[in-house]
């Protein structure tokens, strides 16, 4: 397995293969858009409510100060009531025991190793236009995601390490610059994640612009563990957007051709419907090196093959020919 070198930085070994993760320069830069068609999906309603599905050019003026969720949008009532609903929903990936799997298969696709924890630190330009990659979701300079994680950190503890960068940090968003960032960055960051506020930062906003809303929405489409993670997945790796290859695209997509759960089909045929559609998306990227799918091909797929719908330990699965096992208990 790859690990971190003892700097926390990536070897170039582990940079080359961490390439074949895709993350577009707009991944988490929504703008609320009038949807209305989408909010009956999202919350079973209609109205004039705007929900954040689209990923749109911006300025630095209108960059926002946090990703939207669609999952919040609609009335005050809605919202209760949504929240009543999921309430009544099993924990599903929620639970503790099965979100630490979902971090362990994201590590072994992003970092192949399945000691996420040990991501904190890491750092470094991967060459995939994206600026410096850092963390264990693999925050990026130049996708808003590492910007809004140090803005929250900095709220809560301003005298940290990398509020001098903020400024950096927003010219250079949207971009794979690294002007103003150069030369102390990296260290500051390495230095900074030996903290425990700042991994609670990083786990905090993970969860805030992924895991959360990827999960609550499975759960409204009837899925169950493994849906919720394969949504999950789905988000990190290519993003909120509406556009073909973003998430909500590929959802739409895979929505087009077959019914969810909560429509009233079948859990298995839908999620190989949307593996195919994520697949896609990822085999129609421009370099070879984000051209693997291993992630879906030798783990997902093989886990609904198995009919484990409930992403139960034991699993065994392959990241790019290298073996994985968590084991039970």
């Amino acid at each position: 397995m790859r690990e971190l070198s003892v700097d926390g930085a990536f070897s170039q070994v582990e940079a080359d293969r961490t390439l074949c993760r895709v993350k577009p320069v707009t991944r988490v830069l929504l703008v609320a858009v009038p949807a209305a068609a989408a909010v009956s999906f999202v919350i079973g309603a209609g109205g004039d409510s705007d929900v954040p599905l689209a990923d749109r050019p911006y300025t630095a003026a209108q960059r926002p100060s946090g990703a939207p969720n669609p999952l919040k949008s609609g009335s005050a009532a809605e919202q209760k009531a949504l929240e009543a609903r999921l309430a009544k929903l099993p924990p599903g990936l929620d639970a503790p025991d099965k979100k630490e799997i979902a971090a362990r298969l994201v590590a072994s696709a992003d970092h192949s190793t399945l000691d996420w924890r040990s991501r904190y630190g890491a750092i470094a330009d991967l060459g995939d236009g994206n600026g410096y990659t850092a963390g264990i979701i693999g925050f990026c300079s130049g996708t808003n995601d590492m910007l809004q994680l140090v803005e929250a950190y900095t709220a809560a503890h301003p005298d940290n390490g990398l509020a001098r960068y903020l400024p950096a940090l927003r010219a250079v968003d949207g971009t794979d610059a690294h002007e103003g960032l150069d030369p102390g960055f990296t260290d500051a960051w390495a230095r900074e994640a030996q903290k425990p506020a700042f991994r609670r930062a990083q786990d905090e906003t993970r969860d805030r612009l992924y895991f959360d809303p990827a999960v609550q929405l499975a759960k409204m489409d009837g899925l169950g563990t493994l849906g919720q993670f394969v949504y999950y997945d789905a988000m990190v790796l290519h993003g909120p957007g509406l556009e073909a290859d973003g998430f909500y695209g590929i959802r739409q997509a895979a929505m087009e051709k077959a019914r969810t759960a909560a429509e009233g089909g079948d859990e298995a045929e839908y999620l190989n419907v949307f593996l195919d559609e994520g697949r896609a998306a990822i085999r129609a990227r421009l370099t070879t090196a984000q051209r693997d799918t291993s992630r879906i091909d030798t783990a997902q797929r093989v886990f609904l093959r198995d009919g484990n719908m409930e992403l139960s330990a034991p699993l065994e699965w392959q990241m790019y020919g290298e073996t994985f096992r968590v084991p039970a208990g």
